[in-house]
């Protein structure tokens, strides 16, 4: 029986496609930023102020703590992949600030009534494989009975505090290098719309940005985010804005998976990617560049590649940072 349940169908939305619109999210958490911090051990580096990928406090021994949660719900019918989809993308946060995870524990929600508890069980067994495979530990984690599904991991990890990765570090002259393929969230609109499979969007999604993390670090970068929820030109925008620089993208050289302009043309773009594009569109300068490259700049991803300022051998180079310029985003 379980082999026939599509747990896309029991999502009102999908994957990081279902975040709260970054410009209602900026407006809520705005009376937390700013402020002087809690008092408490260590030095608080990176908090909400500019919207970076996880928070990091410095501690004694010149050793920061990175922290981060995130969890969503279905973006793939089959429970094994979700999980594992799911794993990568929290620990992806970690690796964005130039961290190595340590320890995460799991969130799940579950329609106990609804959806059998084996297809759970295979959720936390794909999030449990993937930590193992970034060598972090599982323990525990927190559960609740809810009518929609979502699962995701709270996790911690360790870093340099000399040598972090931050989105207001971008400085005029950099490149700008992206680490993975475009195009996640309109494969992954067709697949629940469908139900077709599309193997190589899930393997762009567990795909861990361990390896192009330590090769931001590698060769020297101090700036990065990644490509999530509120898709490249989002992500960007407050990359630039953080940075007070301008970001410059160069369409016809960011990569897409195969199938992505195929399922855009068909109409497979969800309502997060359109909120997202009218949410940079105010700050952005396109010139004659067209309302669907727009979109799959915009587009959201769940557990997407890193975008990195500065060059990095084996990754494409997509744009580079100039000095502000009274937007933060220009499309050639």
């Amino acid at each position: 029986m379980t082999a026939t349940i599509r747990l896309t169908g029991y999502a009102h939305g999908g994957g990081c496609a279902c975040k709260i619109p970054p410009g209602e999210l900026e407006a809520v958490v705005a009376g937390l930023v700013g402020d002087q911090a809690p008092q408490g051990p260590g030095e608080l580096l990176v908090g909400l102020d500019d919207g970076d990928d996880a928070a990091v406090v410095s501690i004694e021994g010149g050793t920061a703590i990175v922290a981060t949660a995130d969890f969503f719900t279905p973006v793939v019918d089959d429970p094994y992949d979700w999980g594992r989809i799911a794993a990568a993308n929290a620990l992806s946060d970690v690796y964005a600030m130039g961290g190595r995870p340590v320890v995460a524990v799991n969130l799940l929600a579950w329609p106990r009534e609804v959806l059998p508890m084996d297809l759970a069980a295979s959720v936390l067994r794909g999030g449990l494989d993937i930590a193992r495979e970034a060598g972090c530990h599982v323990a525990g984690g927190h559960s609740v009975d809810d009518p929609e599904p979502k699962y995701g991991m709270a996790v911690t990890g360790l870093a340099d505090p000399t040598r972090l990765l931050r989105n207001d570090r971008g400085r005029p002259g950099l490149p700008l290098t992206l680490t993975k393929p475009l195009g996640i969230g309109v494969l992954n609109s067709r697949h629940k719309a469908t139900g077709e499979p599309f193997p190589h969007a899930v393997e762009a999604m567990t795909t861990l940005n361990r390896a192009a993390s330590e090769a931001a670090l590698a060769a020297g970068a101090e700036c990065a985010t990644d490509v999530t929820g509120f898709g490249l030109l989002g992500h960007l925008h407050k990359l630039a804005r953080a940075s007070g620089v301008t970001a410059i993208v160069d369409s016809a050289a960011v990569p897409y998976l195969d199938g992505a302009r195929e399922a855009l043309h068909d109409g497979f773009v969800s309502g997060g990617t359109r909120r997202n594009l009218d949410w940079v569109r105010p700050h952005l300068a396109s010139g004659p560049v067209d309302e669907n490259e727009l979109l799959l700049l915009a587009d959201a991803q769940t557990s997407g590649g890193l975008l990195i300022a500065g060059e990095i051998p084996g990754y494409p180079v997509v744009g580079e940072l100039i000095p502000y310029d009274g937007h933060t985003l220009r499309v050639r």
